[in-house]
Order: C-alpha cells, then structure tokens, then sequence
C-alpha cells in the first residue's frame, strides 16, 4: 500500500509547464525543509513567504506534475517546488508587456 498523496488527478504533464526558464517567481508561504533538502535540518526555512527567486530547471514528479527549481535571491537556496506553492513576481499582463513583438526593432 503506497502512502503517497496526490494533489488532484490533474495532470500538468499534459500541458507545458506554467512557469518559464528564468521567470522571476515568489513564493506563495514559507517553504520549510521536508527532509529532502541536502545539509540542512527539518523544519529549516528554505524561502520566506513572498521571497522571490528565478526558475533554474523544470523537472517533473510522480509523472503528474512539474517540479520548479527555484534559486531564491535573499536565501540562496534552491529549492523544487511546485506551480500551487508559486506565483509570478509580476502580473503576467506585466510580464507579456515587456517582452518585444516579433519582428520588432531593438
């Protein structure tokens, strides 16, 4: 008998990931140790609520979701987290503004 949990039976894996390589994110609370980050104690805090960090690498987990390696600014930690635990740094209206049309002049 398995004592995994999943979340929904979503799966994320269906669609792209949400969050793009270096997209400036934050964290939506406190993101604590688990027991699965190397060098530090359970119950260490990794990342404070709303501190802000790039994503580094896209993985997946359990063939369902996709896992963000997040390297926060303040804390130096990198850390995998998933989309529910993140959220844009900036409004993605914000986000889809600044970047160039295609074909534009630089």
């Amino acid at each position: 008998m398995s004592n995994i949990v999943r979340d929904s039976d979503v799966v994320e894996l269906s669609a792209p990931p949400y969050f793009n390589f270096g997209e400036k994110v934050k964290a939506k609370r406190a993101i604590r140790n688990d027991g699965t980050y190397a060098g530090k104690e359970i119950g260490d805090l990794l990342a404070k609520k709303g501190e802000e960090g790039y994503v580094v690498t896209i993985g997946t987990f359990l063939q369902q979701f996709y896992i963000y390696g997040v390297e926060f600014i303040e804390s130096g930690n990198r850390v995998g987290m998933k989309r529910k635990e993140l959220e844009p740094a900036r409004p993605r209206e914000q986000v889809d503004e600044d970047l160039p049309l295609p074909g534009a002049a630089k």
